[in-house]
């Protein structure tokens, strides 16, 4: 793997790894401004647009169509060009898209479906940039600081988050909705220039001419299905993703309409959440140490459910506000701890050259079931109301929990060992060399089937000769 001159000098030092700096830098930004348009644009929606329920949920299913129907794309790209090139990219068309809404707002011209077609180009920029943002890191840093790393991201992720939350309320308060939308603009443009200051070389295979891409995402899909561990991680993802979308999507029309709560109070819950998820991720390598990866993740999910009940019974009032914002709080401390670890274990057993691509399936799924999740959100909203919709998410965060529980990596205790890299993947001729899927670290059941049959094969072809 290559790394940067930093990492050779320092390799137990994340701080004084000028590319890390820069590329957390840059997502940090990237964050805080996502945060700012979390905050400011339900409150544009919602209480400047008039939107109805359904149209809330249609914002939420249209921003998070892209991803599910272009990560696999996205994570072939990355895995076959320059990810440095392709994050860029992502950023400065999301600067773009989002920089149309304020402009709109400022000649009265701004819609709802304006609204609507920004959220989807944002969607399929960042789909595209994040494919290739969570696979550069394995190259950034050695393995064995692939865990300490991702906890680093997350915590300052969380807090980027809140500060973004207290942003976004105070500029919704201070410039309106549609102008603190600007902060976010703004952050898309540093991640694009701290993306460009990274030095570190990125090394792809070569590959032949005549591969087509989607031999590479069926390559990608194989990969990650016939690994028990990346099957079982992708689900618990996608699981989770279907329940939380379900809960997104009406939250915030929950909180400002039904419990009444005022713009600022909901900035100021967003951020008290954040802080958890910070407090989550800082604490996630000294608990799985302790208890053990799988043991810390499946006391996270079982945890979860039971935080959604402040928002189910509660009603307006100071000190509901309160009750749900410390329920926010440990569900994202579990969700910060529980999601560093399991990216942290995908990373590690990944080889390099199908990081992008193993992201990208879990992406695909996770984004397939948003959109899912918000029409669903929308419907129960729309015929049963928005408390029993909540309800039913609810119940939907158990599914994750089961599916860990049943399988092996339940009982998982130590962080597991990475896969051998090859030094040079290409042979002589410049092709790529034949990617059997038995180099796959601790293969599935699917690969132990194949080894042996094609084992029981030579022995009768030997026997008959």
């Amino acid at each position: 793997m290559t790394a940067s001159p930093d990492s050779a000098t320092e390799p137990a030092s994340l701080w004084r790894h000028r590319d890390f700096r820069r590329y957390l830098t840059g997502q940090t930004a990237s964050v805080a401004g996502s945060s700012i348009t979390s905050m400011a644009l339900p409150v544009l929606a919602v209480l400047e647009l008039d939107a109805t329920t359904g149209q809330v949920a249609w914002l939420a299913f249209l921003g998070q169509l892209p991803p599910a129907l272009l990560a696999l794309h996205a994570g072939a790209l990355a895995d076959r060009h320059s990810k440095r090139r392709q994050m860029i990219t992502g950023d400065l068309v999301s600067a773009a898209a989002l920089a149309t809404v304020p402009l709109a707002a400022a000649f009265g011209v701004l819609t709802l479906t304006q609204l609507m077609v920004v959220a989807a180009v944002q969607g399929a920029a960042g789909v595209l940039h994040d494919a290739a943002a969570i696979s550069l890191l394995p190259k950034l840093v050695e393995k064995s600081l692939i865990q300490r790393s991702n906890s680093r991201i997350g915590s300052l992720f969380a807090i980027a988050a809140t500060g973004g939350s207290n942003a976004g309320a105070a500029l919704t308060a201070l410039l309106g909705p549609a102008r603190a939308l600007l902060g976010d603009v703004a952050s898309y443009l540093l991640s694009a220039w701290c993306t460009a200051r990274i030095q570190t070389r990125e090394t792809s295979p070569a590959r032949s001419e005549k591969r087509r891409l989607r031999t590479e995402i069926a390559e990608g899909l194989r990969y990650v299905h016939a690994d028990d561990r990346l099957s079982v991680l992708t689900w618990v993802n996608a699981t989770t993703s279907l329940a939380l979308a379900v809960l997104n999507t009406l939250w915030a029309l929950y909180l400002l309409r039904v419990l009444e709560m005022s713009a600022t109070t909901f900035g100021i819950v967003l951020g008290v959440g954040a802080l958890g998820a910070a407090v989550g991720a800082l604490t996630a390598p000294a608990l799985a140490r302790r208890c053990g990866p799988g043991p810390m993740m499946l006391g996270a999910l079982a945890l979860t459910p039971l935080t959604q009940l402040p928002l189910l019974l509660g009603a307006p009032g100071l000190g509901w506000e309160i009750t749900i914002g410390a329920a926010l709080f440990l569900q994202l401390a579990c969700a910060g701890a529980a999601g560093t670890t399991q990216r942290s274990i995908r990373q590690i057993i990944t080889e390099y050259r199908m990081q992008a691509r193993m992201q990208a399936v879990s992406t695909c799924l996770t984004s397939g079931a948003r959109p899912l999740g918000a029409l669903l959100a929308g419907g129960l909203g729309t015929l049963a109301g928005v408390r029993p919709a909540l309800v039913v998410g609810t119940c939907l965060l158990v599914v994750p929990l089961v599916v860990l529980a049943l399988s092996p990596l339940r009982a998982l205790r130590h962080m597991p060992d990475p896969p051998p890299e090859p030094d040079d993947q290409s042979d002589a001729a410049g092709q790529p060399r034949p990617t059997p899927f038995t180099t796959v670290p601790a293969p599935g059941r699917h690969l132990l089937t194949r080894a042996r049959r094609a084992r029981w094969r030579e022995v009768r072809r030997d026997a008959t000769q």
